[in-house]
Parts: C-alpha cells; structure tokens; sequence
C-alpha cells in the first residue's frame, strides 16, 4: 500500500515536473526564420493618430518544410533596449512566460508561407518609448516555435520612437472653451436680468 502510494506520488511529480518544462520556451532556442518589416512616416509617431504597416513572411532561404509546424503568426511592439533601462517592468527574459518586452498585441493571424501585411492603428495607450516589432510562429498548441523581428539581434536598428497622448485631448479643449463661453454669456445674462428687476421695483 505504501509503495503503491509512493509510486503515485512520483508520477504525480513526474508530471508536474513535465508540464512545467514544456511551458518554459526560451527566446534563445527559436529560430529567426521570419523576415519582418515595418513602415511608418518619418519623425516620432504618435500614439491614436499614427499608422504602422508591418509586413512579415518566411525567410525563402531555409529549406522546404521549415515552417510545417507553423499554425499562428502573432505580431507584437516591443520595447528597445533604451526603453528598458530601469524599468523592471519592461525587463527582458529569455523564458518567454516571463519576458516583458513585447506587451503590445499588434495583430495574430493563421500563417500562411506568403508574405502578409497588416497595417496597425497606434493605441492610444501605447507609452512613449522605443520600440521595434516581433512576429512570433506558433504551433498547433500555441508554443512559440520561431520568430523574425525588424531590427538586428541587439536590437539597435530600425527602431522608432511612439509618443503618448497627453491627458487633454483636442476635443475635450473645444468643448472646455465652449463651456466656459456659455458661463461667462449665462452669468452676464443673469446679471442683466436681476438689474432690469430692480429697476423695474423702483418705478
């Protein structure tokens, strides 16, 4: 009985321990096989105005077969180095269940081994820092089996800077000077009625 209890036991471990090591992927064991582009105008781009277009694809030069495991393609905005510095929130990890670098979701979409291009709205709550973009191939139950991004592996190219929106908005100034005109109009209004009154109770 207590052998068979302890036999239990270790399968349980066992399969704990299993579990756990197939959900830990390292960013180092995965392949760049995707080639990655993303085009934007020039200058700092700002968030809830600005457009980025990303276009990603296999890279033709790996054999036949490199992507048959390929199901998803998931595209993120990720922060540059320069943007991670004392920010362990940003903090880059190479088990990718840890990794904050790419917090950002820009599109997911079944892969295909032709090029794909998605052009993405900024959201207006992208902070501002910079950023790079990464594609990740995901395999049937959604492990990330290979990756491509738009800048070198250090991460020092093709970066580009996202300001934030500030707290007012152009809309919400339009209509804080019409309130306040509407105010100044009412109370000079009321002023001018209360006098009429009085001089209407002096006759």
């Amino acid at each position: 009985m207590a052998a068979r209890g302890l036999l239990l036991a270790s399968i349980l471990v066992f399969s704990c321990f299993a579990q756990t090591c197939y959900g830990m992927i390292s960013f180092s064991s995965l392949q760049r096989t995707l080639v990655i582009t993303a085009s934007h105008r020039q200058g700092i781009l700002k968030a809830g105005e600005d457009k980025i277009t990303v276009t990603w694809g296999l890279n033709q030069s790996f054999p036949a077969g490199t992507d048959s495991a390929y199901k998803t393609i998931k595209v993120k905005l990720c922060y540059a180095p320069i943007s991670q510095v004392d920010r362990a929130w940003r903090k880059t990890e190479d088990n990718l269940s840890k990794d904050k670098t790419c917090q950002f979701k820009i599109v997911a979409r079944p892969y295909s081994n032709a090029n794909q291009t998605f052009e993405w709205s900024i959201e207006r709550d992208v902070p501002t820092a910079t950023y790079f973009v990464r594609a990740y191939a995901l395999d049937a139950q959604e492990q990330e089996v290979a990756y491509g991004q738009n800048t070198d592996a250090k991460k020092t190219t093709n970066l580009f800077e996202i300001q934030s929106i500030t707290g007012r908005h152009v809309s919400l100034d339009i209509a804080s000077v019409c309130f306040s005109a509407f105010s100044v109009v009412s109370l000079f209004g009321f002023f001018y009625a209360e006098k009429r009154k009085g001089r209407k109770s002096q006759q």
